[in-house]
């Protein structure tokens, strides 16, 4: 490991950990990293944010009601500079620019944890593509799985998958922002980790739609169960395991974003089925509804793997406004009748 990073009971850590990203994950991600003992610092888009955070007042824009300790945090990616690892914790439609920023600041070889799930829209690619080729020097790794912001940063449990090729870095991660209420788990797979986080959202739609409408818990239960078959193909497609699927930045994440109103995402999708449209909702919003963002990009990538998608279709179609919320459970009850696998 690089020089930067020290022994910490007799194990190497990053000790100078970088956030890119002061949303409500970012936040939380970066409460991790102090409570584990780091020296965090944070890069904020907006400068209210940043002196917010960086004069203990918390993150009232993102994260409301959670005590914050005060951490350094900035709008120049330049205080980056320097940094032993990067979280980059930014919605996945602007990762391509936050790292086209971040790259003069990264040292070769310097780590970096993709927090963001989604498809880029336009290229299809996913977001250790998008690492790859605006950052090429750097060493990727995946943070995914069922945790809500306001969950981790109050401390309580949660776990996640961390993603990354290479087991020696990722051990390093894992040390360096783990904590007994973060538990990590190591994978190699990065495609399975990523495929997961970036259809989960949109089922979280469908599934927001479903409570929205009263349609009940037994279709709410078959959504889930439906949509991760279809995670399961795009992930398995793309190149990434079953196994990872079905593990916590799969099934795990799936499941808790399909099944409380604190996702964005569902929450996005009951408002869908009480009747409200997609341009409304998202204009009565400040943060990014992920899955309304990756929904086109989705369903178009997979049309090109011929990959079968009927619940996120039918979710883009709704956001699109080309069917409404009852038009839409319509067509996925009338599609034929067929084997489950």
């Amino acid at each position: 490991m690089k020089s930067s990073a020290h022994i910490a009971q007799g194990e190497t850590v990053f000790q100078r950990i970088g956030v890119a990203g002061a949303g409500a994950w970012g936040t939380a991600l970066a409460t991790c990293a102090l409570a584990a003992g780091r020296e965090v610092h944070v890069w904020a888009r907006e400068p209210e944010i940043a002196e917010a955070l960086s004069t203990g007042k918390g993150n009232p824009g993102f994260l409301p009601g959670v005590d914050i300790p005060a951490v350094s945090a900035a709008t120049d990616m330049a205080e980056l500079a320097g940094c032993d690892a990067i979280l980059i914790v930014v919605p996945a439609q602007h990762m391509r620019a936050s790292l086209k920023a971040l790259a003069p600041h990264l040292k070769p070889g310097t780590p970096v944890a993709l927090c963001s799930k989604g498809v880029e829209r336009g290229t299809l690619k996913l977001m250790t593509d998008v690492l790859a080729e605006e950052a090429p020097g750097a060493s990727p790794a995946v943070l995914s799985g069922p945790s809500f912001a306001s969950d981790v940063a109050k401390g309580l449990p949660t776990a996640v998958t961390l993603a990354c090729p290479d087991r020696a870095v990722g051990e390093t991660w894992m040390r360096s922002i783990g904590r007994p209420h973060f538990r990590t788990y190591w994978s190699d797979d990065l495609i399975g980790a990523e495929a997961g986080g970036a259809i989960k959202n949109v089922l979280a739609i469908a599934c927001g739609v479903c409570e929205g409408m009263g349609l009940g818990r037994s279709a709410h239960a078959a959504l889930i169960a439906r949509g991760f078959a279809e995670m399961t193909r795009m992930g398995v497609a793309l190149g990434g395991r079953a196994e990872t699927l079905a593990g916590l930045c799969g099934l795990g994440d799936l499941v808790l974003t399909c099944s409380s109103p604190q996702s964005r995402n569902m929450s996005f999708g009951m408002e869908l089925g009480r009747g409200k449209s997609a341009q409304e909702i998202l204009g009565a919003r400040t943060s990014v509804t992920e899955g309304a963002e990756t929904a086109p990009a989705v369903v178009e990538l997979g049309r090109r793997l011929g990959i079968d998608l009927p619940i996120c279709e039918v979710v883009l179609d709704m956001i699109e406004a080309r069917l409404s919320a009852r038009e839409a459970v319509d067509r996925l009850l009338n599609r034929p009748m067929k084997d489950e696998v």
